[in-house]
């Protein structure tokens, strides 16, 4: 970095004091009820994880929300904008065992360090809501919900296959799954079945499918990536009878999208966890390892599209549902998943890509059923893949003839007429498990007893509090270590029990904190007049990652908690803002390693050398910002070098929000300058104060001020930031160049540049503000400018002068000049004066705003 001019603006004292003035005034501080007379707004960002230190991340997505946050309370909202703490997880327990030191404290530590960094932001945050998800009057209004929830039905533990990750020791959701590894730890995710308990997020599929058409402040992307997951789809269940029962087993349902290929059938596949593989590994060792191999496999969808496609023959058979006495055989394939449909497909490998690579690595029949448009079936061949597009049917007997949607619908009333089947809507959403064998999470709040079975903990013994006396010297669940913690009598017969160990996966912890927002000291989960005045979160601003996880997550919680009484809305955002990224370009030294950009300086001919050793540093290409490529810029680095406006103004300024945008030193260094300008132009205006000024230099300001107040206002309501930034990069060169108005009316353009620019750098708007109009108040307690628009309409306007139609001149007359005056002037344009000639002027047409036509 270049060493930054001397300021004239000290933001090193300004931006502290003003802090400490918006905290000694409670600026953004508002009551859990909001005022019914005045309109509210939520803003509300994804909260942090306490790693120990804010990122560039943290510093655009913050700042997006604190704009935001300040531009409507300008407008004359009750705006509340709370902060708080994802603060349970692995990171946490995995640093105890390398530290030895307690989760909470490394936790807690971080917060503490993390807050201090924040506010040097100057957000206007009400901090008087904020919580950790560790803080037990956090998580003990959690498993209030949670036995709420149960109590309504929307709870149930169940036996199941699940993701087990071997080096975390946890179970994990499938969308935790990253190509087929554990989304923390990156190791191998394993199979296991194990009792988990589950939240019934599938009993509100349709309606978490239906309401993504409502929310029209979601981006598009956003909206399908949740439809996608959520899956809806329209087929069949067909039956297809065991030739030879099996395990008790005697005949094997299948869901499929495509009945229209019944006939096309080679073969029948179940995943390794359906009880026919279990009965096929009992008569066979090869099937036995293979179903071993299976478990160990990733799960995730990417894993098993991008994996060889394995089985092997079980021996069995089924028969088919409309060709007497055809059977087919039944493998175990490693590409279909037992919480999927009915963890067993029929192949139709002439149809599917998945099936036609699979029966052609294990010779199977491959017969195709549907005609291209335009083919002959007497002579069609597939062309050495399969066809998946639409057609008619063929080689299908009672289906011949039919397109593809016709034939859905013949083959699906066949198989209802014959008891074989029926049509279907499934759903690829699946059930929520939320256990996880971990210590730094939510207790969850059941005691198991041998004669009563799950059982509730009763309200008078909740919380349910996490024990401080764990160690982390053993692998696997320290709760369940815990020499005392888990021994209780049960509630219902005051036998002994045990307490449940494992505690809640962390994305509870994140789904429901909007509402706790609204009344965070409350002794129920929720004060109902909050979070009916404060509900629904109006603007919600975090990063596209989560836009499966986290947010569908919470949108049944919504749901949930509307069920239970807790809140009325059901949908908890109703506008999101999915912000781009910070990126860098990253350093390599001549040894390999990747060096900060703060080790590497660019020199004048060009290149980019080691600060120290002066060597030749490969520069990579920009990319996000990332720990590992150290391609990172500390912000309290900047706002140590630069102030925290500086820093806000950059992050801004680049790219619209929703895009990534590149962190240059350069850029940083002159959004700098661009701070101390504006303080310098407010200075030497001060001592024009009482200075007369030019009639025009002082209305051209007063437009230029007006239409400053209405570009900016206009791109800040549609979260163009980038765009507000350069109208107020246009208004300062305005004001600059107005050297001949009167110091009233260049005060007065300061005064509204300081409330415009407030929201983006809300010290420097304040410093310049109190210096121009002193005792006048904060400005963060101001109301936004207004426009007016008479100073919008312009002074003149431009018309073109024609003779005979043809464009021969073009002239600019004051907007109400009168009919004679324009025809004068636009007669005594040369150009016109010659085509004119000296022809009499038989007609002359006056178009007001537009044209001047003269015939002759």
């Amino acid at each position: 970095m270049s060493d930054a001019p001397a300021p004239r603006y000290d933001f090193r004292a300004a931006e502290p004091g003003w802090q400490q003035a918006w905290d000694d005034r409670a600026c953004f501080v508002v009551p859990d009820v909001p005022d019914p007379g005045r309109p509210k707004y939520y803003v509300l960002e994804m909260f942090p994880y306490p790693s120990g230190k804010i990122h560039m991340g943290h510093v655009r997505n913050y700042t997006l929300g604190d704009v935001v946050a300040r531009y409507k309370r300008a407008r004359g909202f009750q705006v509340m904008h709370p902060m708080g703490w994802d603060a349970f997880g692995l990171p946490a327990e995995n640093a105890a065992r390398e530290r030895n030191i307690h989760p909470g404290a490394w936790t807690y530590a971080n917060i503490a360090a993390m807050r201090a960094e924040l506010k040097r932001m100057g957000l206007s945050i009400d901090w008087a809501r904020e919580f950790a998800t560790c803080d037990v009057g956090y998580y003990g209004q959690q498993q209030k919900l949670f036995l709420d929830f149960w109590k309504d039905g929307l709870v149930e533990r169940k036996e199941s296959w699940v993701n087990w990750d071997p080096v975390d020791g946890t179970v994990l959701a499938n969308e935790q799954v990253i190509d087929g590894r554990g989304w923390r730890s990156g190791a191998v995710v394993e199979k296991k079945q194990l009792s988990q308990w589950f939240f019934a997020i599938t009993k509100f599929a349709p309606e978490l499918l239906e309401s993504l058409a409502t929310l029209d402040r979601w981006p598009e992307r956003v909206k399908l990536m949740q439809a996608n997951w959520i899956g809806r789809s329209e087929g069949a269940r067909v039956r297809f009878p065991m030739v030879e029962p099996q395990a008790g087993v005697d005949e094997i349902e299948v869901f499929t999208t495509r009945p229209d290929t019944l006939f096309g059938m080679s073969f029948l596949a179940v995943a390794a966890e359906h009880p026919l593989a279990a009965a096929a590994a009992e008569r066979s060792a090869d099937a036995a390892a293979f179903i071993a191999e299976c478990r160990s496999m990733g799960t995730s969808a990417v894993a098993i599209e991008q994996a060889e496609k394995r089985g092997i023959d079980t021996g069995f058979r089924v028969a088919h549902p409309f060709i007497d006495g055809a059977t087919y055989p039944v493998w175990i394939a490693n590409f279909v998943l037992m919480e999927y449909g009915t963890g067993a497909i029929f192949g139709c490998p002439g149809h599917d890509e998945r099936d036609y690579d699979f029966a052609a690595k294990y010779g199977l029949t491959i017969t195709p059923v549907v005609l291209p448009p335009g083919a002959d079936a007497a002579t069609y061949a597939l062309p050495g893949k399969p066809y998946v597009d639409d057609g008619t049917l063929f080689n299908s007997r009672f289906l011949d003839g039919l397109p593809v949607p016709e034939a859905k619908r013949a083959a699906i009333a066949k198989l209802e007429a014959q008891g074989q089947g029926q049509g279907v809507v499934n759903w690829r959403l699946r059930d929520w498990g939320v256990s996880r064998q971990r210590y730094w999470g939510c207790p969850i709040p059941v005691i198991h007893c041998t004669a009563c079975g799950p059982v509730p903990v009763p309200d008078d013994q909740l919380p349910v509090v996490l024990p401080d006396d764990v160690t982390f010297d053993r692998p696997g669940n320290p709760l369940d270590h815990h020499p005392t913690w888990k021994h209780v009598d049960c509630p219902r017969c005051g036998t002994p029990a045990r307490r449940e160990t494992d505690t809640f996966d962390t994305f509870v912890d994140s789904s429901w904190y909007y509402a706790r927002f609204c009344s965070p000291d409350a002794e129920v989960p929720v004060i109902r007049a909050a979070v009916d005045g404060w509900l629904p979160v109006d603007q919600y601003i975090g990063g596209i990652e989560h836009a499966i996880l986290h947010l569908l997550y919470s949108r049944f919680f919504s749901r949930a908690m509307r069920e239970t009484g807790h809140l009325s809305v059901s949908e908890p955002f109703a506008g999101l803002f999915t912000q781009g990224m910070v990126t860098h370009a990253s350093f390599k030294g001549a040894d390999g390693r990747w060096l900060y950009p703060n080790e590497v300086h660019l020199r004048q001919d060009g290149t980019t050398v080691h600060n120290e050793t002066g060597e030749d540093v490969a520069v990579g290409r920009v990319e996000a910002m990332s720990k590992s490529k150290r391609n990172t810029v500390d912000p309290g680095v900047i706002i140590d070098r630069y102030g925290a406006d500086t820093a806000r103004w950059y992050i801004l300024s680049d790219n619209p929000p929703d895009r990534d945008m590149e962190w240059t030193e350069s850029g940083v260094a002159g959004a700098f300058r661009f701070t101390q300008r504006l303080y310098r132009i407010a200075e030497a205006a001060l001592p024009r104060a009482d200075e007369a000024g030019e009639e025009r230099a002082t209305r051209d300001l007063a437009r230029a001020t007006h239409r400053a107040i209405a570009a900016v206002t206009d791109a800040l309501d549609s979260f163009s930031f980038n765009v507000a930034v350069a109208k107020l990069y246009e208004f300062a060169k305005a004001i600059e160049e107005a050297k001949a108005a009167s110091g009233a009316a260049l005060i007065e353009a300061l005064c509204v540049m300081a409330r415009l620019a407030a929201p983006a750098m809300p010290h420097l708007g304040e410093s310049m503000h109190a210096l121009l109009r002193p005792g006048a108040g904060l400005v963060a307690e101001m109301p936004w400018p207004e426009a007016d628009p008479e100073m919008l309409r312009a002074d003149t306007v431009t018309l073109a002068v024609q003779v005979l139609g043809k464009l021969r001149a073009t002239i600019e007359v004051a907007v109400d000049a009168d009919e004679e005056t324009v025809f004068r002037l636009a007669a005594a344009e040369e150009n016109v004066l010659r085509a004119i000639g000296d022809k009499p002027i038989r007609k002359r047409i006056h178009v007001p705003g537009r044209i001047v036509n003269f015939v002759v």
